[in-house]
Order: structure tokens, then sequence, then C-alpha cells
């Protein structure tokens, strides 16, 4: 089985409709692909009803959160969507997005950078985010990639255009996602050149504090950053998984590139309580 639990869409700062993705995850030959768009679940309805038999999705999200100053991001799997409190967690995270895009839109103006609120609303389908303004970046031939942008020089954390957005405190989002019937994996916890990461202590708190697992094979970590992450998992109990992190042409990953075995899959699906696999089969 080739699985691969990190996935975006239009519903968020992806390139690919919901639907869409589903077709690319068919034609590169998954078995299993996950939905896992930045604190919304808006494409879930969408991608579900555009699966082929064969294919099954994992309903999840990307939650943004914040510990000792620096940002990561937690990966929900397989939570019951209508859960008030987790619901209205995202909701506050989702509502933050434009306000934020906007300050970060005028800070770069004043930088002298030529791009426009309504050409970054334009670009973001779905929730706004600094992807959508590093495109809008490219576009006006400030930086030649995405990537380009996410430098200190323009969006990255602390960079001269950062504007901080409300974001989840870690511990807290584990016990959200687990409120909902969800599992919780630290994704990419070690991706350096995004900027600041948390030091392995913080892992090990998160892992006291009911941690499921952390994403260990990704396109951010070396091998050495994965073999280390490995180690941690093993001392810690928990499950490693493997993930593309695809975001369509926005980023040169491929869906598949990186994918978790079918024994932590399994693991995963059991600990959930809040939903279900889908397959065409079930709709």
């Amino acid at each position: 089985m080739r699985i691969d639990l990190h996935a975006h869409s239009t519903a968020s700062d992806g390139t690919d409709a919901p639907a869409a993705l589903i077709g690319a995850a068919a034609a590169v030959g998954l078995d299993v692909v996950a939905l896992t768009d930045h604190d919304t679940v808006a494409g879930h309805a969408a991608a579900a009803a555009a699966l082929p038999p064969g294919l099954t999705l994992v309903p999840g999200a990307e939650i943004s959160c914040s510990v000792d100053g620096v940002s990561l991001h937690m990966l929900a799997y397989l939570f019951d969507p209508e859960e008030p409190a987790f619901a209205r967690e995202r909701d506050l995270l989702r509502d933050d997005r434009v306000p934020r895009a906007r300050a970060i839109v005028a800070r770069l103006r004043e930088l002298g950078v030529p791009v426009t609120w309504e050409r970054v609303r334009a670009l973001a389908e779905g929730a706004v985010g600094r992807p959508h303004i590093a495109q809008a970046m490219v576009e006006a031939g400030v930086v030649a990639t995405v990537s380009d942008a996410f430098t200190s020089e323009w969006l990255a954390d602390g960079g001269r255009a950062y504007v901080a957005k409300h974001e989840l405190d870690p511990f807290t989002a584990v016990r959200l996602i687990h409120g909902a019937g969800g599992v919780a994996v630290f994704a990419h916890p070690a991706a350096v050149k995004r900027g600041r990461v948390v030091p392995e202590s913080t892992i090990a708190r998160l892992a006291a504090a009911g941690l499921d697992g952390i994403e260990v094979d990704h396109m951010d970590h070396d091998r050495d950053t994965r073999l280390r992450l490995a180690g941690l998992a093993g001392d810690l109990g928990l499950l490693t998984t493997g993930s593309s992190d695809y975001h369509g042409s926005r980023k040169s990953c491929r869906l598949g590139d990186e994918t978790t075995t079918p024994e932590v899959f399994e693991a995963l699906v059991a600990r959930a309580t809040g939903a279900v696999p889908i397959t065409a089969t079930a709709l």
C-alpha cells in the first residue's frame, strides 16, 4: 500500500481543487491520501465525492500552533468535524487569516513591493495564507519562486514583512483533537529551513500530553534528521509517519514522494473514534 498522509487543496494553500487532488492521487497510484488543509475541513465533501474505487480518503486538517514563540503545525486526523470545541477553535484560526494577510501586504507595500490585496485574495480560492502572498510576489518579479519569499528578508517567521497570527497552544491542540475523537501528529517537527523549531524536550512534553506521532519522512528533513527523529519517536513511544506535504504546483514535491507504512496507518485508524477513512463504496 502507498499511503500519503499530508496534502493540501485550494480549500487552503494548495493549487489543486479537492476533486483534482483526488484524481492526482489516483493517477500516481496512491492507495490512501489524507486531505489536511490549514485549519479547515471545507474540502472534505468534494474530495470524498470524487473518490474512485481503490482509493481511500483520510479526512484531516493541519492546525496552526505556537509554543515559546515558535510556530508549528499539528496534523489532526479522523476527528468529528462537528464537535463544537474543536470546530470553534478552527473558526478562530481561520478568521484571523484575512486580517493577518492584509497586514502582511501592507508591510510589503511599505517595503516597496508592488503587490495588492486584491491580487492576493484572487489567488486564494480558500483560506488565504502566506503562500498566496508569495505567489503574488513571484508574479510581481520580486522573487523567483514561492520558496524564495520565505526568507528573513520577506515572509519567514521574524522576517521584515512577517505578521504574527492567532495560533493554538499545541498542548491545547492535542487535547481538542482527542476530544473530537481524532489523532494528533506533529508535522515536520525539525524543518529548520522554515525557521525556528522546538527542542526535543518540547516533543517529549507533547508526548507526555498524549501526542500520537511525529512526521519523520518529509521533504524538509535530511537523512540524519530522519534518523534522529525516528530514534526520538522510539524512545517516546510515538508513531512515525511519512508524507509529501503536497501543495500542487506551489511546491516541488509530488504526491507519494514520502509515504507512511501500512502498520502505522492501521495504528492511527485504530486510535480514532471521531471519524473513519472514506472509500467510494462507503458513500
